[in-house]
């Protein structure tokens, strides 16, 4: 910290320390607790006795300050005898490995991982025996500080931040220039500009267009007409944004450089809200309109007009202002239960059920509007084909769920019979009916098998919703009743002959061979069919956001397998150069981060497959790199953890294999510090980079700021 932060951090500890001290001006341990707001109390309780100088029991404000002040303005050897003082718990002047494991203990607590007594044991002798120079077992300070010279970075964290534990949160920081003003900004995101800038200004062409028609029918009318060309526009483009095949085929085309057809479901919502804008403010105009009728006629009240099929007005037989209102109630009720609030938080039928009423939306549009099936007549056909196409692929016979995985976290894992003849692409989703938890419900998932597999499909899902709720639930029952199956595949035919059975596997996994009739409707595109065109690809998964590169992987994996090559008399095998029309990747690095351990079983089978795929380095280097964070570990710039963290290191160099989720990939503690990331990629330089990202929003924006910043193109799969 700089001399100011200093300055303004003591004074906060000050303060912090005047609040929670009684009249005697000390705090004892208990307090000292809650103001560290520790979640375990052991290294609470030695941070207490080390500044707990004089061992009365409590501490004072001088020798609190007194303590910090020299951890933060004390040189490297006063921060290395603290860190030895904390692990030396009976104050000896040695650590033996009684203490060590005790600590590690705690540090695995502190860090939420959850290891076997045996890997504890494994973790303190191999960090023991590295510390340990003389073999006298015991660690001498002197010993410690030559270990921690071996680690470089650890050094480096223990000297900017040993005090970072006891420090107030960091405020915000702000960049003075909003990064909508940056041209950055503006350049990776043209397309979408352009796009909306050329929405706008056709909104505004044909409301002038319609309002200087009817200027001469007063200004009310005019602004009513204006708005009523607009919907006959907007109402026709809500059907075109949700064109899903014809969207995927346009994916394969050179117009999706062109269109930023990533976002139209957000396009989607935003004419929405446009339309049901446009719609009151159309309802209005009329009304008003309706207001000046009834004053100048005398014999006719505004409800007469509103509620009275009357000659003239305009609609199949005077009816524009019954089905006018009928449209606006409608148009309010979908906007309502279509909000985040209601989709996410176990409604999401009733999301469902009253967006279904598009059909009588459009019916009445066309009642209300002469001119609206002009505007409607292609998407509506469109629209229309689209949906006869899925009724009958999706109605033509049911599939089977031949087994289901009950993963940790309430995921579960679907295994269903692929189709003969369908096809599609990594990171494509389909949408899933499954009759046995809700006859008419289709919810969108996206496919995690590769397209090379050619007997199965795989979904993975989250359990989130009422629905996916249902279906892990509907799994987690001993039996179902078994309808006879179809005739499969030589392989799955062997699994359908045995009884349905459940098989734990010690790891909170369940696997379950069943015959549940489901029904699929799909591919449908998503922006990853960009991956197999990009030079330096960037998957970046957080939590069961892995799932639509879960896919690609495997599809990456299965091709670069094909272009393995093996001399016939030696034996020597190595593979041809990647770069083909197929796929121009040279690169590939595969970022995934979960909250805690358990959500790395997810997918570790996979990923230790491709791992072992990767065991021996090409020329070039790694194809495929992966990399691992969870971000409940305490990092290495932490106190607590930073012996955890050189035992987990030292081990996985000893046994090649990572402690917390058995890969050969480091599981690294903490959040990615995306500077340094991407800042790595890009010294590769390997080609154009492209991100590709599945997670949540708020991750979603750190990243696309990170992107902009190093002139990365970035995309996101909805989640």
């Amino acid at each position: 910290m700089s001399t100011a932060e200093d300055a303004e951090w003591l004074r906060w500890v000050t303060k912090q320390f005047r609040s929670i001290a009684g009249e005697d001006k000390e705090i004892d341990l208990e307090e000292f607790k809650t103001a560290l707001q520790v979640k375990e109390s052991f290294f609470a309780e030695r941070f207490f006795a080390l500044f707990d100088s004089d061992g009365s029991g409590t501490i004072s404000l001088e020798e609190l300050l007194k303590a910090l002040s020299l951890l933060v303005h004390g040189n490297e050897t006063d921060k290395l005898r603290f860190l030895f003082q904390v692990y030396d718990v009976d104050g000896s002047g040695s650590i033996d490995p009684d203490e060590l494991r005790v600590v590690l203990g705690w540090c695995l607590r502190e860090s939420a991982i959850a290891l076997p007594e045996e890997r504890l044991a494994d973790l303190t002798l191999a960090l023991f025996e590295a510390a340990d120079k003389d073999h006298s077992g015991s660690i001498t300070f002197e010993e410690l500080r030559e270990e921690l010279e071996a680690f470089p970075e650890v050094m480096e964290n223990l000297t900017i931040s040993a005090a970072s534990w006891l420090k107030p949160p960091a405020p915000t920081e702000r960049s003075c220039r909003p990064r909508y003003l940056t041209r950055t900004y503006w350049h990776n995101h043209r397309s979408k500009l352009a796009f909306l800038g050329g929405y706008a200004t056709l909104n505004l062409l044909l409301f002038a267009l319609a309002a200087l028609r009817h200027a001469g029918l007063g200004g009310w009318l005019a602004v009513a007409r204006g708005c009523g060309q607009c919907l006959n526009f907007n109402c026709s483009f809500l059907a075109v944004l949700m064109l899903r095949r014809c969207l995927t085929w346009l994916r394969a085309t050179p117009i999706a450089k062109v269109l930023p057809l990533d976002q139209h479901v957000v396009f989607h919502q935003l004419v929405g809200y446009v339309v049901l804008a446009l719609a009151a403010l159309h309802t209005g105009a009329h009304v008003a309109n309706f207001s000046r009728l009834a004053r100048q006629d005398g014999r006719h009240a505004l409800a007469e007009y509103l509620l009275s099929a009357r000659p003239g007005v305009g609609g199949l037989g005077g009816t524009a202002s019954q089905t006018g209102l009928a449209l606006q109630g409608l148009l309010v009720a979908m906007l309502a239960f279509s909000s985040p609030c209601v989709r996410r938080s176990g409604h999401f039928e009733v999301f469902y059920w009253t967006h279904l009423s598009y059909i009588s939306v459009w019916t009445l549009l066309i009642l209300h509007g002469p001119h609206f099936w002009k505007w409607f007549a292609v998407p509506g056909c469109l629209f229309a084909l689209e949906k006869v196409v899925g009724l009958a692929w999706r109605r033509a016979g049911g599939l089977r769920i031949v087994e289901v995985n009950l993963l940790p976290s309430k995921v579960t894992h679907l295994v269903i019979e692929r189709p003969q003849f369908f096809h599609y692409k990594p990171g494509d989703y389909i949408y899933l009916n499954i009759p046995a938890i809700a006859t008419y419900e289709w919810h969108p998932f996206t496919i995690s098998s590769a397209p090379e597999q050619q007997e199965t499909l795989w979904l993975h899902i989250r359990s989130l919703g009422q629905w996916t709720n249902k279906l892990y639930e509907y799994f987690q029952q001993p039996e179902w009743p078994s309808p006879e199956p179809k005739p499969l595949s030589r392989s799955l035919r062997e699994k359908r002959r045995r009884r349905w059975v459940q098989v734990s596997t010690g790891l909170g996994e369940t696997h379950q061979l069943c015959s549940i009739k489901c029904y699929i409707d799909g591919p449908y595109g998503t922006p990853t069919r960009r991956i197999f065109t990009s030079e330096h690809a960037v998957l970046i998964g957080a939590g069961i956001g892995i799932t639509p590169f879960a896919s690609i992987l495997q599809s990456i994996m299965y091709r670069y397998r094909r272009r393995r090559q093996s001399c016939p008399s030696c034996h020597y095998s190595w593979c041809e150069d990647l770069w083909d029309e197929e796929m121009t990747l040279r690169k590939v690095d595969f970022i995934w981060i979960n909250r805690d351990q358990k959500h790395f079983e997810w997918f570790v089978s996979l990923l230790t497959k491709l791992e072992m795929e990767q065991a021996e380095q090409e020329p070039g280097g790694q194809f495929l790199e992966m990399h691992m964070y969870m971000t409940s570990a305490l990092g290495k710039s932490d106190v607590k953890a930073i012996g955890l963290q050189m035992a987990l290191d030292l081990l996985a160099a000893k046994e090649q294999r990572d402690s917390i989720t058995g890969l050969r990939t480091r599981t690294q503690p903490g959040r990615p510090d995306w500077s340094k990331v991407f800042g790595k990629v890009a010294e590769e330089k390997k080609g154009k980079v492209q991100v590709f990202f599945c997670g949540s929003p708020a991750l979603a924006k750190v990243i696309r700021g990170h992107c902009e910043h190093f002139g990365f193109r970035f995309f996101k799969e909805n989640f």
